[in-house]
């Protein structure tokens, strides 16, 4: 955002992660400036390690108000669910971070799901989420843009495996397993560690449910599939930012995920964002590998 004047502020970005990448070793962003014009300019940025692109994105960028006065407008309103209340509370505050899964960079709260026994294309994720603690003026506006686009990214693929009742991590076992592939174990934080064995944990009273469900059919002659996830990892990641002023990371906003798509061994999920004024800030769309652990064929006898 160094090379973007101040009167200009992003609008969309578009994101691909190409290799994992390690936390041991420094990132190079490489930015390259493909398009100043009055009302849009647009930037791409290569992150590298050992010489080698992790991430691209391209980012747009407008200039505020360049739209003229007369204006076509419209938006999703918010949904009609109260915000979280007052935090400051030494008490309010433990219980969040329980929620939350520690003290990491944002806080979330679960706010339901809607249409829950229906398709799992109908079904509508909802959490409430901000930036920890307080963020400095001194950043300006960019900081909770950039604070946001950090939050959009955590829980979204995930929502491809929830509507249909299949939790990320099928056991504390299979997640042990994914924390002993990490080529660092900083790769993944306490907080996160701590966020998915609590959903994994709220997940078992589905899970139970389900597993009661299936016993159920197979009595009454009915077989169920068992299924689980095998493989879950991002492709790529949009963000449209529609009202970049018109909110603060630090303060509660609402986001509701869903997913219309998955087959061919990948998923796709759409989010949206509101502030706590009821102003839809972003909307974010992500597609990612979602495949499922396959059958193991009956070994010969022979």
């Amino acid at each position: 955002m160094r090379t973007v004047p101040s009167d200009f502020a992003v609008h969309s970005m578009h994101c691909y992660f190409v290799l994992a990448g390690d936390s041991q070793i420094p990132i190079l962003y490489h930015v390259e400036r493909v398009r100043d014009g009055r009302s849009f300019i647009t930037r791409t940025v290569q992150a590298r390690q050992r010489g080698r692109p992790i991430f691209t994105t391209t980012l747009s960028f407008s200039r505020a108000n360049s739209g003229g006065k007369k204006k076509l407008e419209h938006a999703s309103p918010k949904p009609d669910i109260a915000m979280p209340g007052d935090t400051s509370s030494l008490s309010a505050r433990k219980r969040l971070e329980n929620e939350s899964g520690g003290g990491g960079p944002f806080e979330s709260q679960k706010a339901g799901i809607v249409n829950r026994t229906s398709n799992p294309e109908d079904k509508r994720m909802r959490r409430f989420v901000r930036a920890r603690g307080h963020i400095s003026d001194d950043g300006g506006h960019q900081a909770h843009l950039s604070a946001l686009a950090y939050i959009t990214d955590s829980y979204f693929i995930g929502t491809v495996s929830r509507v249909h009742d299949i939790p990320r991590f099928s056991s504390p076992e299979e997640l042990q397993k994914v924390l002993n592939a990490l080529k660092n174990p900083s790769d993944l934080d306490d907080e996160d560690i701590a966020r998915a064995l609590k959903e994994l944990k709220e997940e078992e009273t589905t899970e139970l449910r389900r597993r009661l469900e299936g016993a159920l059919s197979k009595a009454m002659g009915k077989q169920e599939e068992h299924k689980e996830v095998g493989m879950m990892v991002s492709l790529d990641h949009s963000i449209y930012f529609h009202n970049p002023w018109a909110f603060r990371a630090d303060e509660w906003m609402l986001i509701e995920m869903e997913s219309p798509w998955a087959g061919e061994g990948r998923g796709l999920a759409i989010q949206k964002i509101w502030s706590k004024d009821g102003v839809l800030v972003a909307t974010c769309t992500q597609e990612g590998v979602v495949r499922l652990k396959q059958d193991e064929p009956p070994r010969s006898k022979i």
